[in-house]
């Protein structure tokens, strides 16, 4: 049996995915051999040795230690994707609720003590006070042009927007989903100077923290509007509240309320509502769960954030998963224990990822502890395990 841990509200959908022949599930669970969560941090964590994979229901995974995890040959399952469509809404949401000033107006009528009549009275003396602009016409740039980005760049289209996007790193998956009308570009300053609204979809890493500074500012048109969906700190709040202040930004929406943001009335800041439907967090309980089962079950990988994609037919052979340091001769130390404690190799796969290698190997006979803690103490193995079975 498999003991599987979860965090937060994970949609039912997710977690009933797990049978109750081959799994035992809950929050409690102790020494589990994966661990499922959302918005939990686990940095500060005692990860149990026998830990087998994480997997997130979301994208982001700067809650999860991934190097860590990493070096000790755990692989990091999210579910790229199955969000989009709930972030794309609310992109579309910002733009027009932004142009437009509703907040704004909605505040400002906001009485109980106002009649009738001085509600009638306000509609004709200060609609001009709220006076927004057309999206048509108008020129969005997009940062970030992964499944998210797309599907914003593309339904965007259809307000009648001018799109151009800017990803140095898009997939060839992406670019072809990409509708013609969108254009590409090669540098940022292009996003900046001609957009008349940005809205961002890159992580956060170390070179994208305040991605979005003073230095873009100073690049950008009087009155545009910025919005982020993505992480709170790959814009610098300090220069954002700067920017409004000198008419740089007409608005800033973002989905991490801070102290600072809230008390200006040109930021729209939501509770981090951006993946907040019943379909997302389906959808992302659903990815995840079948992508962690698939590795537990069969030793496949799909979707994870510091693994290779790995798939190998499922056989009725006895399978061994391998994650070793990307290093030569890897596989022909692996494949002469083998052959030496008479095992034949019926399958084998072998994919990398940066520093990563990852390995599986079918075998005509079942596998023994003895040929196990042998091929675990080649140097630069990370970890091994007897695939479909708990460490524990």
């Amino acid at each position: 049996m498999f003991k599987i841990q979860y965090f937060d509200n994970i949609s039912v959908l997710g977690i009933t995915q797990f049978s109750k022949d081959l799994y035992t599930i809950g929050r409690q669970i102790s020494e589990p051999d994966a661990i499922i969560l959302r918005s939990k941090n686990i940095f500060e964590i005692n990860l149990p040795s026998n830990l087998l994979a994480v997997g997130r229901a979301g994208v982001g995974v700067n809650n999860i230690p991934v190097k860590r995890l990493t070096s000790l040959g755990i692989p990091v399952f999210n579910a790229p994707g199955a969000n989009s469509n709930a972030v794309k809404e609310l992109v579309l949401a910002a733009l027009l609720i932004s142009s437009r000033n509703i907040c704004q107006a909605r505040d400002y009528i906001r009485d109980p003590n106002y009649s009738d009549d001085d509600l009638k009275q306000k509609f004709e003396t200060s609609k001009k006070l709220f006076s927004g602009f057309e999206l048509q016409g108008k020129t969005l740039g997009v940062v970030g042009l992964g499944s998210i980005g797309t599907n914003v760049a593309n339904s965007a289209l259809a307000l009648g927007m001018k799109v151009i996007g800017f990803d140095p790193k898009i997939t060839v998956k992406n670019t072809r989903q990409l509708l013609p009308g969108v254009e590409k570009v090669e540098k940022l300053e292009k996003i900046l100077v001609d957009s008349d609204a940005i809205t961002l979809h890159i992580p956060l890493t170390k070179e994208t923290k305040y991605f979005i500074n003073s230095s873009c500012f100073n690049l950008m048109k009087k009155n545009s509007i910025l919005i982020n969906f993505a992480r709170g700190e790959v814009v610098d709040n300090k220069a954002v509240t700067k920017a409004l202040g000198d008419n740089i930004l007409h608005s800033y929406v973002c989905d991490f309320p801070t102290s600072e943001l809230i008390s200006n009335e040109k930021v729209i800041a939501l509770p981090h509502l951006g993946a907040s439907t019943f379909e997302a967090e389906e959808n992302c309980a659903h990815m995840v769960v079948k992508n962690v089962k698939n590795f537990l079950e069969n030793g496949n990988i799909r979707n994870s954030v510091n693994f290779p994609d790995a798939i190998l037919t499922n056989s009725k052979l006895f399978r061994l998963a391998i994650a070793n340091r990307n290093v030569p001769n890897m596989v022909g130390q692996i494949s002469t224990i083998l052959a030496n404690d008479g095992y034949n190799i019926e399958d084998l796969l072998n994919q990398s990822l940066g520093t990563l290698a990852y390995t599986l190997v079918d075998l005509n006979k079942p596998l023994s502890e003895e040929i196990i803690d042998k091929i675990k103490k080649i140097d630069g193995v990370l970890s091994i395990r007897n695939v479909g079975k708990p460490l524990s």
